[in-house]
This record gives structure tokens, C-alpha cells and sequence, in this order.
């Protein structure tokens, strides 16, 4: 989609996006993605807490909740990681990464703070719902900068390894809680408490760190503020000359027009009409993986108590293979996604899942494994999974245009967490609950299909997108087109 000039209409000539595309990996590049990745860390530490400590949340020594109550804490939760994606995903497009991504992560911790002391159930609910909501924006933030600022060859490994973080957090808070919510070492109502304080202040220094990650300059030449998105890009290369690092001359060049229009009438024509192959893919992508991670890991604590006899003080130590192999999944395989290509590691993580999914949940159901292999099967399953739930966040947030990159990310978000992310425990609670295997297989076989559609879906509009700079894979809104570049006489937009 591109934008048609008038005489009025203001275009600019910019080789912004082909000048960070060249830039050679960095300590800059390091800088970026440790400064906005690190919050994915600490909210998989929180998150494993959260789950870890509900058991000891029912205690009448701590705020002796019931079951549903916790189960309303879950929910308030996911209720404001979708709300919060949708409002800050908006404004992320509007006023630049930079400010949300700082206004996001002083919103998570201040609402995680909060939560350490939180004395009843309404605080607590209203604590996590803003934390989920700060969480949220950070998706659509975090990933639109990253995507901006590295360069095209490796932005799908570093994607996916952004995004598998994660499960560093979430090893580091199983191994936490082995402290935290042992009576021996702290009361039993101070140490969940302090689990919240540690991630809080730990993210506090994350916030300072920030400071120095400039706006994206993509945003910033597609909003025309053409002289503070050359600037920018100067600084970034005198990091590089500082190291006699040499830069590959840049000729490509295109032609925008900075609109500051795009409403979610111009989005939603651009998703249904302009890219209606691009959002069917999304949509499967983003459900079918969030199906399978909440199915699994809201339910997996449930699965070794109820049919392997797992103590639960003990279930913890189970989650850190799993967490291992969550974590590998996206490090090694995400470079054969800028290599080998995204269309078939997408269709073959999501591929490999399904079927190693379906045959552990035969095995379980016919009761040939033990708590032990259960847990290395899921480690297999999810070593593959966890790059292929990567690759959906990569998928969505490079293949529509920068204009609305981040509402893309946060719509997509939004409908696979409240489709996948809402239903998943549920249903798989339900299933558990019977105390029927063949219950529980019948689920991981739903889930199994979910994954096959994504593949389906993949084979017919997976997108080219390995080593292509952003421009060249979805046209910038603000792009003008060739002919009337021409006829403005501004040249080429030299679409890459």
C-alpha cells in the first residue's frame, strides 16, 4: 500500500532503513537487545512464581484464598495483557517505541511492587490486571523496536531468541521457590512477598539501562521527523567507526510521505483487504501456539500430582528441563530461520510439535511413562514448540507495515491469548480433573490439530521474509509509489 503525492504533500528521500540493515553486529546491537529483551527474563520469573505460590496462597497463614479466587487472579491477569496490548500497541505507532517501551516496563513494576503487598483479593486482582496490562504493551513495544533496529540477515535468530528468554526467568523462578516458600528459611507469608520485591528491583535497574536505547529511527522517518532519525543513525555508526569497523556504502533509497493518520479504519482495511493471507496466518500461528503453552504449562503441575503421584512442594524441579528445553529451542534453531528460511522452519517446528505431541499423549494415555519421562518428552516437544511460538511473534511483527507494526503485534496477541491463553486451562483443567488419560489425550490430540492448521496455513501464506529488510517485505503505509515518485521528481523509491 503507498501513498499517493500531492503538491502539497510533503516527501522525503531516505536511506535510513538500508543504513541499519548494513551496520555489522555489534556491542550497539548487544546494548538493544539485552536493555529491552531482559524484561521477557523477568517475566518468566514472576510468572513460574505466581504459579508456584498458589498453593500457598490457600493458606490461612498468607490470605487464604479458595481455588476460584486464585483462578480469578489468573484471569485478571490475562485480562490486562490483552486490554494492555491493544492500548499500548495503538500508542506505540502513534508516539514511538521509545516512550512506550518506558512507559510499559514503569507500569509492570510498579503494578509487581504493589503486589508484594497486596492484603486482600481485590488488591490483588487489581495488582496483577495492571501487570498484565504493562506486560502486554510490552509485546508490541519490545518487538517492534527490536525488529526496527537489528539488522535484516539475523532479525529472525534474534527474535526468537529474545523471545525464548523467558524461560531463563522461568528456570530462575523455579529454582527460586526452593527458598522463597521453604517455612524453614522465611515465614510462610513473607516469602512470596519478597519473590515480587526481588523481580521489581531487578527490573528498576532495567529501567535506567533503557535510557540509552534511542527511539527507532523507522518510526521516527515514516512520522517525518527526518532530522532526529539522521542523527540517530549518525551516533549508531560512530559507534561502529570507533572500532574501525568498515560500512558497506548505501545507494537504496526510498521515497515516504509521513502520515500521522492511520486509525484502526486504515488498519483493519490493510489487514482484511491489502493482506488478508498475511492476517489468516497470523491469526493460526498466534491461537494454535497459545493453545498448546497454556494448555501445557497451566496443566502440567496437575498431570504429575493427579497421575504420577508427584509431590507439589516437588513439581517445581520438574518445570526446569522443561524450561531448558524452551529455552534451546529458539537459541539453535533460530538461525536456520534466516537461513534456511522462514516458511519451512515455521512449517516444520509447528510440524514436529504436533506429532511428537500426539505420540507423547499416546504413550501417557496407555501409561508407558513415568513423571521423569513425561517431563523429557514435554523437554523434546517443546524444544521444537517454543521456536515455533517465537516464530508466530516474529511472523506478525515483520510482515505488516511499520505504521502499524505494533497494533498488528498487540491485535494478534490479544486474540491468541484470549482464544488460546483463556481456553486452554480450562479446558485441559476439566479433562485433568475426570481423571481419565484418554480424557487428557483427546486434548493434546485437539491441540495437535490446531498445529497442523497452522501448518496448512503456512504452506499457502507463509512469507518470505529471511534476510529482507522490513521495506521489502511489507511496504511502509507512507511509501510513495513509483510513478508519482517520479513525477514529483523525487526518483526512485528503490524498493529493495
Amino acid at each position: 500500500m503507498t501513498s499517493t503525492v500531492t503538491q502539497s504533500d510533503p516527501v522525503i528521500q531516505t536511506d535510513i532503513p538500508a543504513r541499519m540493515d548494513r551496520l555489522p553486529w555489534g556491542r550497539w546491537h548487544w546494548k538493544v537487545v539485552t536493555a529491552l529483551g531482559v524484561t521477557w527474563i523477568i517475566d518468566g520469573l514472576e510468572v513460574t512464581l505466581v504459579g508456584a505460590i498458589s498453593g500457598v496462597l490457600e493458606e490461612r497463614q498468607t490470605l487464604h484464598f479458595s481455588a476460584a479466587q486464585i483462578g480469578l487472579l489468573g484471569s485478571a491477569y490475562l485480562t490486562g495483557a490483552v486490554l494492555g496490548a491493544l492500548l499500548f500497541g495503538y500508542l506505540t505507532d502513534r508516539l514511538g517505541r521509545k516512550k512506550l517501551f518506558t512507559v510499559t516496563l514503569a507500569l509492570y513494576l510498579v503494578a509487581t511492587f504493589c503486589t508484594a503487598f497486596s492484603w486482600n483479593l481485590i488488591s490483588f486482582v487489581v495488582f496483577r490486571f495492571f501487570t498484565g496490562a504493562g506486560i502486554g504493551g510490552e509485546y508490541s513495544a519490545i518487538n517492534s523496536a527490536i525488529d526496527e533496529m537489528i539488522p535484516a540477515r539475523v532479525r529472525g535468530r534474534v527474535d526468537l531468541a529474545v523471545n525464548g528468554s523467558f524461560w531463563v526467568g522461568a528456570a530462575l523462578g523455579s529454582l527460586s521457590t526452593l527458598i522463597l516458600l521453604n517455612p524453614r528459611i522465611l515465614p510462610i507469608n513473607l516469602g512470596w512477598r519478597a519473590g515480587f520485591l526481588i523481580g521489581a528491583v531487578l527490573g528498576l535497574i532495567i529501567v535506567f539501562y533503557r535510557k540509552h536505547v534511542p527511539e527507532s529511527p523507522r518510526w521516527l522517518i515514516t512520522h517525518g521527523h527526518q532530522e532526529e532519525a539522521d542523527a540517530v543513525v549518525n551516533e549508531i555508526e560512530e559507534h561502529f567507526a570507533a572500532t574501525d569497523v568498515p560500512l558497506k556504502p548505501v545507494h537504496e533509497t526510498m521515497a515516504l510521505q509521513p502520515r500521522n493518520d492511520v486509525g484502526f479504519g486504515l488498519i483493519a482495511r490493510t489487514m482484511i483487504r491489502t493482506y488478508p493471507g498475511r492476517s489468516l496466518l497470523g491469526l493460526t500461528l498466534m491461537v494454535s501456539q497459545a493453545f498448546l503453552y497454556n494448555s501445557i504449562f497451566f496443566s502440567y503441575a496437575l498431570v504429575l500430582t493427579r497421575f504420577y503421584g508427584v509431590p507439589l512442594d516437588r513439581t517445581g524441579l520438574y518445570l526446569l528441563p522443561f524450561a531448558v528445553g524452551n529455552f534451546f529451542g529458539p537459541v539453535l534453531l533460530g538461525r536456520l530461520f534466516d537461513t534456511v528460511g522462514r516458511k519451512p522452519m515455521i512449517a516444520a517446528t509447528y510440524s514436529l510439535s504436533a506429532v511428537l505431541l500426539v505420540l507423547t499423549g499416546w504413550l501417557f494415555a496407555h501409561g508407558h511413562l513415568s513423571a521423569m519421562s513425561q517431563t523429557i518428552l514435554w523437554m523434546v516437544i517443546f524444544f521444537f514448540a517454543s521456536a515455533a511460538s517465537s516464530s508466530a511473534y516474529l511472523t506478525v511483527s515483520e510482515v505488516f507495515p511499520l505504521e502499524m507494526r505494533g497494533m498488528a503485534i498487540a491485535l494478534f496477541y490479544a486474540v491468541g491469548t484470549a482464544v488460546g491463553g483463556t481456553a486452554a486451562p480450562w479446558v485441559f483443567g476439566r479433562l485433568i480433573e475426570s481423571g481419565q488419560r484418554f480424557h487428557v489425550f483427546h486434548g493434546y490430540l485437539f491441540a495437535s490439530s490446531l498445529l497442523a492448521v497452522a501448518v496448512v496455513v503456512t504452506l499457502f501464506f507463509g512469507v518470505k521474509a529471511e534476510r529482507a529488510s522490513l521495506e521489502s517485505v511489507a511496504d511502509p503505509l507512507s511509501k510513495v509509489a513509483h510513478s508519482s515518485a517520479e513525477n514529483e521528481g523525487v526518483g526512485d523509491p528503490g524498493a529493495e
